[in-house]
C-alpha cells in the first residue's frame, strides 16, 4: 500500500513537472515565433564589400575552395572505428563548398562547409608530392568560421601520413596521421589542440604527444585564424588571429615527453624489513598535566549578557502570509485543509529579535580539548625509501623530434553538434612570410567587415536574463529549463550517437536509467501485490490525467496571459500568477 501511495505521488510530481514543461515551450514557442519575424523584417547594414579574387601564393599546399576543388577533395566512406562501443559509425555527414550565410564580408568567397549536426564527417586532399619539413620551418595555417556557433564538436585538421594505403575513400580516425591541429570544444572542454606522432627509434612504433597547457579556442561567429608554426631548432609557436598565445618546445612542453628516463626505478628492489620511515613518533615521555581537564565544553553561557530593551518575547519569528489567498482550484477533499505559507515577521525586522530570549554562548576559557601525546623527531628515522636506479633498457634520445615524418595529405575527421563550420585559406608549407601575406589578403580584409557588422546587428542587452548553452545551464537558476534543455540536447545527441550521447549528457541518462528501475518496480508491485495494488494505482493513474489536465490549462492560460502583457503591461499578469502560485507548504491529509 505505502509502495503504491509513494508512486502516485511520483507520478503526479512527473505530471506537474511535465506540465510546466510545456507551458514554458508554448510561452517560448510564441516568442520565438515574435522574434523569426522581427529577425525577417531586419536587414543587414549596406555594406560595400570586396569581391574574391583568388592569391597567387605558391605553396606546397595550398586551398581557396575554388571551383575546382572537387578534384582535389574527397569525402570519406569508411566507417569510424571505436573500441569503446559495440558498432562503428559511417561517416555520413556531408559537406558543401559555399559562401558563409552569417556575416559574409568578401562576395564569392567561398570555404569548404560541414553540413550536418550531430554526424560523423571525414574528407580529405591528397598533396601534389608528400611535404618533408625535415631541416625546415613548417607552416600550418587555415581560418575558421563558426556559423552557428560550437557548443560541441571539433574543428580540427590532420596531416596525414604520406604511405602507399592512402587513400581518400578510406580516410578514417585509424587513418595513421602526423599531426593533428585545431580547436575543440565541448562542454568545460576548450582548446587549441597540437598533437604530434612520434616514431619510436628503438621499436618503430608511434606514440602521441600531446601539448600539456594548450590555449583556449575562440568561439565566435566571426572568422578566426589558426596558426602552428614548428621551427628546425625543436620551438613551436601557436598563433591565434595573428597574435602569438603559446610557444615552447616540443622537447619539453608535451606529454608523454618526447625521450624517456635514462633512469628508471629497479622494480626487483625491495624495502629492508628494518627500515625506519616514520619521520615523527609520540613522545614516549610525555604524560598529561594534572590540570588537563577534558570535560570542559567548548562554549559556555554568556552570564554577562542581558536582553536588548527592544526585545519583543510575545510576538512569534513567522506569521502567516496575510496577503495569501485559498486558490479557486483548491479541493479540500483532495489536497488537504489549506493552510497559509508563513512569512517573516515585519515587526521582528525593526528589533533586535523575537520569541523567547536566551543568552547567547561564548567560548570557554578553560576549554583544552582532549589531551594527546605531542609528536617528536624520530632518532631512528632513515628518510623516505626509493628503490634504486638502474639503467633504462628502452631509452633513447631524440634530439630533433621536429624532422616529422613525411606528410601526403590533409583531411577533417570530426563530430560536431552544430553545422555549418566553414574552413577556408589552408596554407601548408615552410615560408612564414607567405601565410602572414596571405592574412594580408584574406583574414584581414574580411575580419574588420565580419566585426562591423556582427556588431550592428547584435540585439540590445535587456535586463531579462539571456539564453544560456544547454552544457552551461544551472538547475538552481531555472529547474523546468535545466530540464527541457538538457533532455532535448540528450535526445538529439542520441539520434545519431547514443554513446556520445550518454559521455556529454550523463545527467539525463541517469535519470532514464532511474526510471526504467521505476517502471520495473511498479511492474513487480502489480504483479505481486495482486488486487489490493488496483486502487491506489486507479487513483494514481486518476491524479496524472488531472494534473496533466490543469498543466495543460495552466500552460494556454500562460500563454495568453503573456500575449495581454505585451499590449497591457506584466503588472496585471504578474499578480494574477503570484495569486494562482500561492500554496501551502504543509501536508494534505
Amino acid at each position: 500500500m505505502r509502495f503504491n501511495e509513494v508512486f502516485a505521488s511520483a507520478l503526479y510530481t512527473s505530471a506537474a513537472l511535465l506540465g510546466s514543461v510545456r507551458a514554458a515551450d508554448d510561452i517560448d514557442d510564441g516568442a520565438e515565433a515574435s522574434s523569426t519575424s522581427l529577425s525577417e523584417s531586419s536587414t543587414s547594414l549596406p555594406v560595400e564589400k570586396p569581391t574574391f579574387t583568388p592569391s597567387n601564393i605558391k605553396a606546397p599546399f595550398f586551398e581557396q575552395f575554388t571551383d575546382d576543388w572537387d578534384s582535389r577533395w574527397q569525402p570519406s566512406h569508411a566507417k569510424k572505428q571505436d573500441s569503446k562501443a559495440d558498432e562503428d559509425w559511417a561517416y555520413v555527414g556531408t559537406w558543401a563548398v559555399e559562401e558563409p550565410h552569417v556575416l559574409k564580408a568578401i562576395d564569392g568567397d567561398k570555404g569548404l562547409v560541414v553540413k550536418n549536426p550531430a554526424a560523423h564527417h571525414a574528407i580529405s586532399a591528397k598533396f601534389d608530392k608528400k611535404i618533408d619539413n625535415k631541416g625546415k620551418t613548417l607552416v600550418v595555417q587555415y581560418e575558421v568560421k563558426l556559423q552557428n556557433g560550437l557548443e560541441c564538436g571539433g574543428a580540427y585538421m590532420k596531416l596525414l601520413r604520406d604511405n602507399k594505403e592512402l587513400h581518400a575513400d578510406e580516410f578514417s580516425n585509424a587513418s595513421p596521421y602526423v599531426i593533428m591541429f585545431g580547436p575543440d570544444k565541448c562542454g568545460a572542454t576548450n582548446k587549441v589542440h597540437f598533437i604530434f606522432q612520434h616514431k619510436n627509434p628503438k621499436t618503430g612504433e608511434y606514440e602521441e604527444k600531446h601539448l600539456k597547457s594548450p590555449p583556449m579556442a575562440h568561439i565566435v561567429k566571426t572568422t578566426t585564424l589558426y596558426t602552428l608554426i614548428v621551427n628546425p631548432d625543436q620551438t613551436y609557436e601557436i598563433r591565434i588571429d595573428g597574435e602569438k598565445m603559446k610557444d615552447g618546445s616540443l622537447l619539453e612542453d608535451f606529454t608523454p615527453s618526447v625521450n624517456p628516463e635514462k633512469e628508471i626505478d629497479d622494480t626487483n628492489d625491495k624495502k629492508p624489513e628494518d627500515w625506519v620511515d616514520e619521520a615523527r613518533i609520540p613522545d614516549p615521555d610525555a604524560t598529561k598535566p594534572e590540570d588537563w581537564n577534558e570535560d570542559a565544553p567548548y562554549e559556555i553561557v554568556d552570564e554577562e549578557a542581558t536582553k536588548p530593551d527592544d526585545w519583543l518575547e510575545d510576538e512569534p519569528s513567522v506569521i502567516p502570509d496575510p496577503e495569501a489567498e485559498k486558490p479557486e482550484d483548491w479541493d479540500d477533499e483532495e489536497d488537504g485543509d489549506w493552510i497559509a505559507p508563513s512569512v517573516p515577521n515585519p515587526k521582528c525586522e525593526e528589533a533586535s529579535g523575537c520569541g523567547k530570549w536566551e543568552p547567547p554562548m561564548k567560548k570557554n576559557p578553560e576549554y583544552k580539548g582532549k589531551w594527546s601525546t605531542p609528536y617528536i623527531d624520530n632518532p631512528a628515522y632513515k628518510g623516505v625509501w626509493k628503490p634504486k636506479k638502474i639503467a633504462n633498457p628502452d631509452y633513447f634520445e631524440d634530439k630533433t623530434p621536429a624532422n616529422f615524418e613525411p606528410m601526403g595529405a590533409i583531411g577533417f575527421e570530426i563530430w560536431t553538434m552544430q553545422s555549418d563550420i566553414l574552413f577556408d585559406n589552408i596554407y601548408i608549407g615552410h615560408s612564414l612570410e607567405d601565410a602572414e601575406k596571405l592574412k594580408t589578403e584574406t583574414y584581414d580584409v574580411k575580419h574588420p567587415i565580419e566585426t562591423a557588422e556582427d556588431e550592428a546587428t547584435k540585439p540590445k542587452p535587456s535586463d531579462e536574463d539571456t539564453f544560456k548553452s544547454p552544457m552551461d545551464l544551472n538547475f538552481m537558476d531555472d529547474p523546468v529549463m535545466f530540464v527541457r534543455e538538457k533532455v532535448q540536447l540528450f535526445l538529439e545527441i542520441a539520434k545519431k550517437d547514443p554513446v556520445e550521447a550518454i559521455r556529454f549528457v550523463p545527467e539525463v541518462a541517469g535519470g532514464i536509467g532511474v526510471l526504467a528501475v521505476t517502471l520495473l518496480a511498479v511492474i513487480l508491485g502489480g504483479v505481486l501485490g495482486g488486487s489490493k495494488a488496483s486502487p491506489d494505482v486507479k487513483k494514481a493513474t486518476d491524479k496524472v490525467k488531472k494534473a496533466a489536465a490543469e498543466a495543460k490549462d495552466q500552460a494556454m492560460e500562460a500563454k495568453n496571459q503573456a500575449v495581454d502583457a505585451a499590449a497591457s503591461g506584466a503588472d496585471k499578469v504578474q499578480a494574477e500568477i503570484n495569486k494562482r502560485t500561492t500554496r501551502s507548504s504543509g501536508p494534505a491529509e
